[in-house]
């Protein structure tokens, strides 16, 4: 009888997929059930393979070898997931095996996973794709009753091979020609490089920021204060309060006005990672991590989305969830839901996947059991939900001008009319996040009442006020990923779809790639370039630092996944760059290739070209590159008599041909001795002797 595979993406996903298709069989690698086998990769199984595996020669970095682009791109599998492969190879290879389906995340990722499985393994079946949000029973089995054809998903396939293929050809190409040129080990990365590029300059203009102060000045009757518009230069402003002081003012205007801010959206991951960030100090990866974990246990829907909407279809679903979370939230109060569903509902801001939200599961399960992170992740999408379903915050805002020697000075206030869902808002701060951050706004402003237009104010008292412009704040990762997602905005016109460096799934991992590499580093909340980071910026040319370049490639990306363009369109600007980049590395001057190198004592002259000796980490090397000559600390002709080169010995042997050495060992006598060890030369390389003192007779 003819069976299907399922492939997941990690074991945990193929537990639950396989128990809603009664795969209960458990075998080495996979679970059986009379109709369908499921296995899993164990995420990335396989990997595109470094240039070495293309030719030995890559295996030294050499300037002169590059560009390397693949004719034909080889993927392999690492050594411990190999047993994982082989499964999966057999059972894609079994002859009862029908057809294929793609369980992996619902995403440009999960193609990739899938894509290269099957291509190493040389699988030729049809293939089905499963695309579901949630990891409830309900949506799985929903998804699997409504299997599509995978090559539906060919553009979003081909956009994520052209992804990591670009990654790899700058990544490889770009790291090897800075490091080559510069003598020092330069890690460039197409996303990696611009996000570094944000942060240094960033802290480029706090560092040259200068303050200023500028002033205003205030006038009171005694129960209400006006102030002025700020004033640049002290000498203006204290002749304003000697004008005004102790004069009669004059009110020309009183404004009231109702206003109404709206409830915000539903969580994509970018503005769930930012507010975790926020609130909790969890750092981009750590809040994707915890999300993934949920979604697997079935307690949110899929976190790797970009869309802050539900589908029409989705409408009851979403109601029931709101209402429910006066019971699901410990900070919620009856009534506060509000159920405005239509808000947050629209089918043309969906693509693959909707907003993230908590499952009908996790309301029935409850948060017993969870670690505090978890918790609190839930909390924040629960509480997200009221608000985003709630209503407007209406408040009357009020607005006093006031003439005094013929100068304005005015009077803002503002008192609530309606919370709406800002009651929810504060239930949550209140209850999860306790103090209040001084840089959060009341919502009370309160002017003093009896105040209309025409009224004389007799005898104000003016006062002069000094105040200092303020430089930009560091990034923080809320931020920074703010800023990310809107990398590339001002280049662009207002048709174009997306913009931003990375995407929701993948910004996380670019954060802490920048970290781990040392590029940057976390200060408390605070994400700073750090010395190596703002070196490697300022040798960095413009195209590679560019946001609104690499945001372009990713609008290109997410062109692809439509079929909107073509592979090659992309890959051939990547190459074009990458020549582009190796052009403007052969234009370095020699001056600047070494502004990373310190300056070196000279241990002597090279006996073969004549050029200075240095001393490195293993070996005394000669400066001129295209000689071969260096004395190795440790050597097997020295190391055979337990003795290794120090510097001394090395410093003798350049100016003398010999050096004496004391206390070599004899192996065969098991004794020491002593001896010179005499440098000769054979084809440019150093070769040793020893030679014996003459006993005096």
């Amino acid at each position: 009888m003819a069976k299907f595979l399922v492939i997941a993406e990690k074991p945990s996903v193929a537990q639950s997929l396989a128990k809603n298709l009664s795969a209960y069989q458990r075998k080495d690698g996979y679970l059986e059930g009379n109709s369908c086998i499921v296995s899993w990769c164990l995420g990335h199984l396989a990997e595109y393979a470094p240039p070495e595996i293309y030719n030995e020669k890559y295996a030294k970095w050499q300037f002169e070898d590059l560009p390397i682009i693949p004719e034909v791109w080889k993927v392999q599998v690492s050594e411990d997931k190999k047993k994982q492969f082989d499964v999966l190879c057999g059972l894609m290879n079994r002859a009862d095996v029908a057809y294929l389906v793609n369980g992996c995340d619902a995403g440009r990722e999960g193609e990739l996973i899938f894509k290269r499985v099957y291509d190493l393994a040389g699988c030729q079946k049809p293939v089905k794709r499963l695309w579901i949000s949630s990891m409830e029973d309900e949506a799985i089995q929903k998804g699997f009753q409504s299997l599509t054809d995978g090559r539906e998903y060919a553009g979003l396939c081909n956009a994520a091979v052209c992804r990591a293929q670009a990654d790899w050809l700058i990544g490889m190409n770009a790291t090897r020609a800075y490091t080559t040129r510069y003598f020092k080990r330069l890690v460039v990365g197409r996303v990696q490089t611009p996000t570094l590029a944000m942060l240094t300059e960033r802290k480029e203009k706090i560092e040259h920021f200068k303050k200023e102060a500028y002033y205003k000045v205030s006038l009171s009757d005694g129960k209400l204060m006006v102030t002025s518009e700020s004033i640049p230069l002290e000498m203006e402003a204290e002749e304003l309060r000697k004008l005004c002081d102790g004069t009669e003012a004059l009110v020309t205007r009183v404004k009231r006005e109702q206003k109404k801010t709206f409830p915000p959206k539903l969580y994509d991951l970018t503005g769930l990672q930012r507010e975790a960030n926020r609130f909790f100090g969890y750092t981009a990866q750590k809040t994707l991590d915890m999300l993934q974990e949920l979604y697997e246990e079935k307690m949110v829907t899929y976190p790797r989305t970009d869309s802050q909407y539900v589908t029409e279809d989705m409408k009851e679903t979403v109601k029931m969830l709101a209402e429910g979370m006066t019971d699901f939230l410990p900070f919620l109060e009856s009534g506060q839901t509000r159920g405005n569903i239509d808000r947050v509902v629209n089918n043309a801001k969906v693509s693959d996947h909707h907003a993230i939200l908590p499952t009908k599961e996790a309301m029935e399960k409850g948060m017993g059991g969870l670690s505090s992170g978890k918790k609190n992740l839930l909390m924040l999408i629960g509480q997200q939900l009221v608000q985003a379903t709630g209503e407007e915050y209406l408040y009357e805002q009020t607005e006093i001008s006031v003439q005094c020697k013929e100068h304005e000075f005015t009077a803002k206030g503002k008192l609530p009319v309606q919370m709406g869902f800002k009651e929810v808002e504060e239930a949550f701060r209140k209850y999860c996040v306790k103090d209040k951050k001084p840089d959060e706004p009341d919502h009370k402003t309160e002017l003093p009442e009896g105040y209309e237009e025409g009224m004389t104010l007799a005898s104000v008292k003016a006062e002069k006020s000094t105040h200092y412009t303020s430089p930009p704040k560091m990034f923080t990762e809320d931020t920074l990923l703010a800023a990310m997602e809107t990398a590339g905005n001002k280049e662009f016109d207002s048709e174009t779809e997306k913009k931003g460096l990375g995407t929701p799934a993948t910004r996380a991992n670019i954060i802490e790639k920048l970290v781990s590499s040392g590029y940057a580093e976390r200060k408390g909340k605070q994400l700073l370039p750090t010395v190596a980071g703002c070196e490697l910026i300022h040798v960095m040319p413009e195209n590679l630092k560019s946001a609104g370049l690499t945001a372009e490639w990713e609008n290109q990306l997410l062109m692809m996944e439509k079929g909107e363009i073509q592979e090659d369109e992309f890959m051939n600007g990547i190459v074009s760059m990458i020549n582009e980049i190796l052009s403007m590395c052969r234009a370095i001057s020699e001056e600047e290739r070494n502004r990373f190198q310190i300056a070196k004592e000279v241990i002597g002259k090279c006996p073969v070209c004549g050029s200075d000796v240095y001393e490195g980490k293993t070996n005394y090397y000669c400066s001129d590159r295209s000689c071969q000559f260096a004395l190795w600390k440790s050597n097997r002709f020295l190391e055979s008599m337990k003795k290794s080169m120090d510097k001394k010995m090395a410093v003798e042997l350049l100016k003398n041909g010999r050096t004496h050495v004391k206390g070599l060992y004899s192996k065969k006598k098991d004794s020491k001795f002593d001896a010179d060890l005499v440098l000769g030369l054979e084809d440019g390389k150093a070769r040793f002797s020893l030679e014996f003192p003459k006993k005096k007779k």
